[in-house]
């Protein structure tokens, strides 16, 4: 019997890749010293594997006309709003927004495990962490040119 068909082990491994697959992300930014860390990245893309899960097979049981986008269409929204939090004005410079767009992404990470596509988010994770680790001092033009 293969354990993967029993739905509680699958489901199990589905919540657990996502948490996995979140921190890495969130490694590279505790890492550098930033406040949403590994445990922030990690919740976040667990938080959207469950609700994907839940939209998906949960509310389906229920019956009747239950539209399973519509709770996809609330985590980018909620996960934005998360997002939106860690963005802030210090001395005419913004600060936070590399690591909104990342928990933002990580929240998508979520949503493909929740949705089965696995590839889909080891593959989004490698690139995360190449944009976030090694594209952090590519700088395009000086902005002290600008003034």
């Amino acid at each position: 019997m293969d354990l993967l068909f029993i739905p509680e082990i699958r489901l199990f491994l589905q919540i657990l890749l996502a948490g996995f697959l979140g921190a890495l992300v969130g490694i590279e930014r505790e890492y550098i010293g930033k406040e949403a860390g590994m445990r922030t990245f990690a919740l976040t893309s667990i938080g959207a594997c469950v609700f994907t899960i839940l939209s998906r097979h949960g509310f389906l049981e229920i019956g009747g006309s239950v539209d399973p986008s519509r709770i996809a269409a609330g985590i980018v929204v909620g996960i934005g709003f998360l997002g939106a939090g860690v963005i802030v004005l210090r001395h005419s410079h913004l600060e936070g927004l590399t690591t909104a767009s990342a928990i933002w992404s990580t929240g998508a990470l979520g949503m493909a495990v929740g949705c089965g596509y696995y590839y889909l988010a080891l593959i989004t994770t490698l690139l995360m962490i190449i944009i976030l680790a090694g594209m952090r001092e590519v700088k395009i033009g000086n902005k002290e040119d600008e003034k």
